[in-house]
């Protein structure tokens, strides 16, 4: 098959056109001007743009953003701030909670001052994960899950039920992953638990499954074209026909689908895992009166978050979003209860265990 010739700047384009349509002044309402400023540390795409000039408009606050593309990035910079961060709001996944709170870097999310709190699905705002000592501590926006992505015109339907033609010679060199997200998923193939839970009170059998997991990547190390680091990047390698495969968030892959790029994705029958996305106020915020200001306006309406599903391909976490968006766009964010029944969410019970043999397996992966 010949290569998809595409401007990479067109789709963009053609992505922020279509959050820019849906966000508008209404959305926003009446908020009070307050001035000065506010310091949000995000995803790309994260914060519509549309939505951004209007509440600086409505409030005269000035939003500043710093994007950020990695959890464990983002904790190091606000460790080494403290106690005088320049953050006021951060973008923590639920399952990382744990590590941002012992460490004192939130604070407890004072949810009376959010009059819009209700927008979002309690699903989402109200589950177990959400609530850790007594209090929550971020906002749910979006949704996500490790998927398997692949060209739906060169990868037939029965190549991608199972994760085991992803590491077939069948697809050698056509395959891209991030080693930890992949991790993971391989211990769920070889019927282990990926969150690590299952092995608190026993050291030895993690160290034993992370292993496992951790040889079988070596061992189909010929077969990978690429590690990649970011969403943009296996966009991009999927758009050359680089690949014809990979383990990503569904994201990404969501916003290729919606502007009409020949990608599909799934969740095989072994599993995978999803987290939710938070906005959280951070502990010592300069500017705390303003970043709640924030989170109510960005939480005033489903057609915000159908903005945000827009522009990221994440899954909107507020009531009504769906309704706001697209056909391709609803075909991109939906999967079957086949589908979905596989997918576990990642926890934070035993994330000390798990990254002090994850990490060091990855270097191993990557040096090998």
């Amino acid at each position: 098959m010949t290569k998809l010739i595409i401007d990479r700047r067109r789709f963009i384009g053609t992505a922020a056109a279509t959050a820019g349509a849906l966000a508008s002044p209404a959305y926003i309402g009446r908020a009070r001007a307050q001035g000065g400023e506010v310091n949000v540390w995000t995803y790309a795409d994260f914060v519509p743009e549309s939505f951004k000039e209007q509440f600086e408009a409505d409030t005269g606050i000035k939003v500043n953003i710093r994007l950020v593309d990695d959890q464990g990035k983002q904790f190091n910079l606000l460790a080494a701030e403290q106690p005088n961060p320049t953050a006021d709001i951060v973008t923590v996944a639920g399952h990382r909670f744990l590590q941002f709170i012992d460490s004192e870097l939130l604070a407890p999310l004072d949810t009376g001052r959010l009059s819009n709190w209700g927008t979002i699905n309690p699903v989402y705002s109200e589950s177990d994960w959400s609530t850790i000592n007594g209090n929550k501590w971020g906002a749910p926006i979006l949704s996500g899950m490790e998927v398997l992505a692949y060209n739906s015109e060169m990868v037939p339907d029965e190549d991608t039920r199972s994760w085991e033609p992803f590491f077939s010679d069948k697809y050698a060199k056509q395959t891209a992953y991030v080693i930890q997200d992949m991790l993971s998923i391989v211990m769920l193939m070889q019927g282990n638990d990926g969150n690590m839970v299952e092995y608190m009170g026993d050291p030895d059998r993690a160290a034993e499954v992370v292993a496992q997991a951790r040889d079988f990547l070596i061992e189909k190390k010929p077969l990978v074209r690429k590690y990649y680091d970011g969403g943009a990047e296996v966009q991009q390698m999927f758009v050359n026909q680089d690949i014809t495969m990979a383990c990503a968030w569904n994201g990404p892959i969501a916003a290729l689908m919606a502007d009409g790029f020949p990608v599909s994705m799934t969740i095989p029958k072994e599993g995978s895992y999803g987290f939710v996305y938070t906005y959280n106020v951070a502990n010592n915020a300069p500017n705390a009166d303003n970043a709640y200001t924030f989170l109510d306006a960005i939480l005033a309406s489903p057609e915000i978050g159908a903005a945000m599903t827009s522009a990221s391909g994440f899954i909107s976490t507020f009531k009504g979003a769906e309704q706001h968006l697209t056909e391709a766009e609803k075909a991109a964010t939906s999967f079957t209860d086949e589908e979905l029944a596989g997918m576990r969410f990642f926890r934070a019970e035993a994330n000390d265990l798990k990254y002090s043999l994850v990490d060091p397996a990855v270097e191993a992966i990557k040096a090998a």
